[in-house]
C-alpha cells in the first residue's frame, strides 16, 4: 500500500508539449448525465403545471365575463336603455 502512496502522478504529455486531456471517471459522467436529466424532469413538470394551471382558469374566467356583461346589462336596464343620436347633449 505504502508504494501505491508514492508513486508520482501520471502526467501525459504529448510531442507537441501540450497535456493529454482526461476524462473524468465514470462515476462523474454518470452523475453529470444524471443531473441533465434531472433538470430537464423539472422544466418539464413546471411547463405542464403552467398549463394545467392555464387551462383550469379558463371556465373562470368565462364564468366571471358573463357575470360581468350581464352586470352591465342591468345597469343599461335600470338606466332605462341606451339612448343613441345625443351629440351633442342637450342641457337638460
Amino acid at each position: 500500500m505504502r508504494q501505491l502512496l508514492d508513486m508520482p502522478p501520471e502526467i501525459e504529455l504529448l510531442p507537441d508539449g501540450t497535456y493529454r486531456p482526461r476524462r473524468p471517471p465514470i462515476a462523474a459522467r454518470i452523475f453529470a448525465w444524471a443531473a441533465v436529466i434531472a433538470v430537464l424532469a423539472l422544466a418539464l413538470m413546471v411547463a405542464s403545471f403552467a398549463l394545467w394551471f392555464a387551462l383550469i382558469l379558463i371556465p373562470v374566467v368565462v364564468v366571471a365575463g358573463a357575470i360581468a356583461w350581464l352586470a352591465f346589462r342591468y345597469q343599461v336596464w335600470r338606466a332605462g336603455g341606451v339612448q343613441r343620436n345625443r351629440w351633442p347633449p342637450t342641457p337638460p
